[in-house]
Parts: C-alpha cells; sequence; structure tokens
C-alpha cells in the first residue's frame, strides 16, 4: 500500500499549543500511523461530511482523506467534548 503525505490546517498547531504536553506526543504518533492507513480499525467517518476521526485517549484527531492524490489532511485536534462543536 502506497504511503499518503500528511497536511495539516494551520489552526491545527493552535490546537496542538492547547493540549498538555504529555499528550502531545501520543497524538503525534497516532497522526504518522495514518499516513500508512487512513482508516485504522476505530476510526469513523462523521456523519453528513467527508471527514474521519480517530481516537487518542479523550483527544479525537478529525482528518479529510484524498485518495486520488494520497492525502491526508487533519482538520482539528481537541477533547472529546469540544471538538465537534466548530468543524
Amino acid at each position: 500500500m502506497a504511503k499518503y503525505k500528511l497536511l495539516f490546517k494551520t489552526s491545527v498547531t493552535k490546537d496542538i499549543r492547547q493540549i498538555p504536553t504529555h499528550d502531545v506526543a501520543a497524538i503525534l504518533q497516532r497522526i504518522e500511523a495514518l499516513a500508512d492507513d487512513p482508516r485504522p480499525n476505530g476510526c469513523e467517518k462523521l456523519s453528513g461530511q467527508e471527514r474521519y476521526r480517530v481516537r487518542q485517549g479523550t483527544y479525537r484527531i478529525i482528518y479529510e482523506i484524498m485518495d486520488e492524490q494520497l492525502v491526508v489532511t487533519v482538520v482539528k485536534i481537541g477533547h472529546r467534548r469540544d471538538v465537534y462543536k466548530s468543524s
């Protein structure tokens, strides 16, 4: 299987700054794994959108997959209570 290219929206850097440092390493590791398998076990397609989400502890990573270009774009990262409100 081909490796996907990872892209980040500029707002993701702001999202990461608000997350405690001890959680950031695990989140970034989970994002890197999306390059090999953009639809891992446990990912869910968000209803009404062409976006997916994957869990990492109490945080959610929301991303879009463009299979034709082999690109995964991380759209938002946040705590499970807030992440769906403005995505």
